[in-house]
Order: structure tokens, then sequence, then C-alpha cells
């Protein structure tokens, strides 16, 4: 931008207007500002990168994932705790795996304050979605909605601007070839030992070129796992299974059973 004056070009300097006015300019290189509350994604890293720091609310967020592997619930995970409060709860639409109650509840979502909703064909998802995001929900949204189309998601988005808890469309990596009325998509891929490999396609404001990498040991085998599997640094030698079987040898892991299906989130 630039303005003209007696035939001389200045180029434009926010610090020469007033001082609300050259607050409420906005440069190309800056974050937008959060236009809602948000809640903090139990990753500081990533945090300082979303908008507000943190999950936003009134926006629906769409999370990209590799079709075979299933790391939603490590990366909302730390953030699940603190949405349950004020009797909060957590819905869930159509995951692409039956929740398991007993590993949720290891992450701080109690059985009583989660809500399963089976929903099969494509527009029953979304019904079921719209109708949560109607009924003014507290806590949390999770929809699993593969084949949804913009148009689609353009109604939910809207629905969710009046929505104050966050709303996460869980969706294949693949949709990224798509346009989206989503302000926010993450995507998320698992790297090394316990690491989530995060990169932001979308976000307001200025884009996001890099690659986060957030180590994600579930808050409850931190204390358990031993130096050479707890650290996001070092290198394991042997197969995850195997050193997985020498933990529960030594008696940490009370319940193998329901670790392996935390582990399989």
């Amino acid at each position: 931008m630039s303005f003209t004056t007696l035939g001389a070009v200045h180029a434009f300097d926010p610090g020469v207007l007033p001082g609300p006015v050259a607050a409420a300019v906005w440069r190309g290189v800056d974050m937008v500002g959060a236009v809602a509350r948000t809640v903090p994604t139990g990753f500081g890293t990533l945090d300082a990168q979303l908008p507000g720091g943190g999950w936003p609310t009134q926006a629906v967020t769409e999370l990209l994932l590799p079709q075979a592997l299933r790391c939603e619930w490590r990366l909302l995970g730390p953030a699940l705790p603190a949405l349950l409060q004020e009797g909060g709860r957590i819905y869930l639409v159509a995951p692409s795996q039956p929740p398991h109650a007993g590993g949720l509840a290891q992450l701080g979502v109690p059985p009583a304050q989660l809500v399963w909703v089976r929903a099969v064909a494509p527009l029953e998802r979304l019904w079921a979605t719209e109708q949560i995001l109607q009924a003014g929900p507290v806590g949390a949204v999770l929809a699993w909605l593969p084949q949804a189309r913009p148009e689609q998601i353009r109604r939910l988005q809207i629905h969710a601007q009046s929505c104050d808890a966050p709303v996460f469309l869980c969706r294949p990596e693949g949709a990224l070839q798509q346009a989206s009325p989503a302000p926010l998509r993450v995507g998320v891929t698992l790297g090394p030992d316990w690491v989530l490999q995060v990169h932001i396609p979308k976000r307001r404001g200025s884009a996001f070129e890099g690659v986060l990498r957030l180590e994600a040991i579930p808050g409850n085998l931190q204390h358990m796992l031993p130096p050479r599997l707890g650290s996001a640094a070092a290198t394991v030698q042997a197969p995850l299974a195997k050193e997985l079987s020498d933990v529960r040898a030594l008696g940490r892991i009370a319940a193998p059973a329901t670790t392996h299906r935390l582990l399989a989130h």
C-alpha cells in the first residue's frame, strides 16, 4: 500500500498513524489474534503457532490424519481434562475405532462424561454433528467426517460460531487437496519414538511453513517408562512391542490390555 502526495510515493508506515488506528492495522506477516476463547493444547510449542495460543472455540478445526494411523488422541489428550470442568463432556461422532473407556479414563476423560454417537452414513454423521453444535455443548466435539464436502463443512462452521467448545473434524490427509472453510487445519503424523510431527497448512493470519515436533508421551505412562523409552531423543533399537513387553515384565503396567488399547489411539 502507498500514498501519493504531490507526485511523490511514500511507503506506508503504520507508525505514522494515531495509536488506536495503528493497533488496528493488520499486516500480512502478522498472525491474527484470537476472535474467541481458546483452550491451551498442552503443547507450548503448538500454542505459540496457533492464533490466540490454543485450540479455538466458535470455529471448526480440521485434523488431517493418515488413514492408517490413529494419533488424534495423543494430540488432543493433554487438552481434554480442562474441557471437562464444570460438567463438560466429550462428544464423539462416528469415531474410526470404538472408544476405549479405560484408555480415555487414563487421559482424564471419565466414562460418565463421554458421549458416543454411532452413525454410519455420511449424512447421518453430518446431521448428528450439526445437532450437537446447535445444542450449545460444553466440553469438546470430535467428529470423524472423511467424506465431508466443502459446503457441508461451511455449514458446520456457521453453527460452530455460536458454540463455546472446540470442534474438531477428523479427516484423511488427502482432504488437504480440497479447499476448506475451516479457519484452522492441522496435519498430524507419527515421528520416531513418542514424537508427533505437526504442520499447520491453514490458520488465520500468516502462513506457517515449518514442522513442529511434539513429544507426546501419555501422562499416565510418563513415570512408568524407563529412560530409554521415555526420551523422544533416544534411539530405540528393539521393536516397540518388545520394549513394552519388557516393561510389563517388570510389573510396572498393571493392565496390559488397557495399555495396548490406549497406545492404539
